[in-house]
């Protein structure tokens, strides 16, 4: 039987994309999301990935927001706050071109670090979308020059880089520029993203396989954790905890608990929570996932 070990879960409840057309249960407003992610963290999420909306439910990287909506988390509970630095597919977070073609705000990428979080999301690759059919594929810029300015915020705010990865080269090539540049301390904390593809040019599906080949080829030093959209999400989450791994779930990477019943947040953490105890190991607390990451209480 495998050594019993601590497994961080990781709550994901909005999102850069969803809107609550799609699921009910969606928190957009600030109480909504600080109620669901004390919640959570009653149930065993010990990292909140946080995304901000304004009140009409559109995606912004405020960092006025951030503040509101990590004093309400940090009210209610101890867990870890990991601010987003993506943003997500919203018109405020993108330049649009006289010919219609656009790209991500790079400057209003960097507010998701100005927002009081311990963590923070570096997405250090540079990427195509290819999100709305009425419009061509937008660009995500992210040059080794940006990913090391991004980074540099973080340091600058005392923030731990989550380097999320949906490719080998953006773990074994870009994000190693943050690391041989002293801009992150080990333990390295990496986040795989799995089936982004069919929007997202330089990204990975989620098969067993694929997740096996990133784990293998993790820099020395590291942790990780995995989010796989959709019906990957259980599967992948499965496989990382075999793998020593650890897990993020909610409604930001799949919207349904099962084919054609719809998810909330709680109920995806709480089942994952019960796998990671059903399967022989325990779930980490917000303290223990502190320590495990290298954070100061």
């Amino acid at each position: 039987m495998a050594r019993k070990r601590k497994v961080i879960i990781t709550v994901a409840p909005t999102g850069g994309f969803a809107q609550k057309s799609d699921n009910p249960n969606l928190p957009i407003t600030p109480d909504e999301i600080a109620e669901c992610v004390e919640e959570c963290c009653r149930l065993g999420a010990s990292i909140a990935a946080v995304h901000v909306r304004r009140d009409d439910g559109a995606i912004t990287n405020d960092p006025e927001l951030y503040k509101i909506v990590n004093a309400k988390i940090r009210e209610r509970c101890n867990i870890i706050i990991n601010n987003s630095t993506g943003g997500g597919m919203g018109p405020e977070m993108h330049i649009v071109y006289p010919d219609g073609n656009w790209e991500m705000d790079f400057e209003k990428r960097l507010w998701g670090t100005q927002g009081g979080a311990e963590m923070c999301t570096l997405d250090c690759q540079t990427q195509t979308f290819d999100i709305y059919p009425d419009r061509p594929p937008g660009l995500m810029n992210t040059s080794w020059r940006r990913t090391l300015q991004l980074a540099q915020a973080m340091k600058d705010n005392g923030i731990k880089p989550e380097y999320e990865v949906m490719d080998l080269s953006h773990m074994l090539v870009d994000a190693q520029k943050v690391i041989q540049a002293g801009l992150d301390k080990p333990p390295y904390w990496f986040d795989f993203v799995l089936g982004c593809d069919r929007r997202f040019q330089g990204a990975l599906p989620f098969t067993y396989e694929i997740l096996n080949t990133l784990i293998d080829y993790l820099p020395e030093n590291s942790l990780y954790t995995v989010a796989a959209l959709g019906p990957a999400q259980l599967p992948a989450n499965i496989q990382a905890i075999l793998r020593g791994g650890h897990v993020r779930t909610g409604l930001e990477d799949n919207l349904y608990f099962e084919k054609g019943v719809l998810a909330s947040n709680e109920m995806l953490v709480e089942r994952i929570a019960n796998m990671i105890e059903l399967m022989g190991h325990q779930v980490a607390t917000p303290g223990e996932a502190r320590e495990m990451l290298g954070l100061k209480e």
